[in-house]
């Protein structure tokens, strides 16, 4: 049972999360961010992971506070699922297309958090969403997942295109990175015997 629960109240957000990495990719998630809950939505439909989410934050100000908690919490949440990490297949890559944009994810389940995230906007807003929370919830996740995680955009116009792209090549690759691998079920994948 591969599952965590977090609950974050700051002075600027209250969130409690619930995921389950072993689900069927469903998403209730309510956040007040309408593009941010479907992007979210993407990382449980893409990776097969049951993701609830709910979250009131200081949006009179703006999204940052409520993208970047959620992300830090998100990322507790799947921490917490994996346990030991005994069994997880660890690495995982993906390039992932949407029309015209072609992203790559990669990614080292490795309790050593990391990003490297190389994915230009050519707009600011995607609706009302600044594009540039993109990267703070991505960065919130790494460094609270305890996961290396590398994204880049190789090429594409569309902003939509672009952020769910990212979004759903995170999904896959964290799908691949936390399945279990049957050959090493009890096993730790690393030569340290611990992650």
């Amino acid at each position: 049972m591969r599952k965590g629960q977090i609950t974050r109240t700051t002075k600027e957000t209250d969130i409690t999360v619930s995921v389950d990495l072993d689900g069927s990719g469903r998403a209730e998630v309510s956040t007040g961010v309408g593009f941010f809950d479907h992007m979210v939505d993407q990382i449980a439909r893409h990776g097969m992971m049951d993701i609830s989410i709910r979250a009131k934050g200081d949006l009179h100000i703006d999204d940052h506070h409520t993208v970047e908690d959620v992300g830090i919490a998100l990322g507790q949440a799947v921490r917490q699922a994996l346990g030991d990490m005994k069994g997880i297949t660890r690495y995982a890559d993906v390039h992932l297309p949407m029309d015209e944009t072609l992203t790559r994810v990669a990614v080292d389940v490795s309790g050593r958090p990391f990003l490297v995230f190389r994915t230009e906007f050519l707009r600011h807003k995607i609706g009302t969403f600044d594009t540039e929370l993109v990267r703070e919830f991505f960065q919130a996740f790494a460094m609270n997942a305890g996961i290396t995680l590398h994204v880049e955009t190789l090429y594409g116009d569309n902003a939509h295109h672009v952020a769910e792209s990212c979004f759903k090549g995170l999904a896959r690759a964290l799908r691949a990175a936390f399945a279990i691998d049957p050959r090493r079920a009890n096993e730790i994948p690393s030569t340290k015997g611990v992650l």
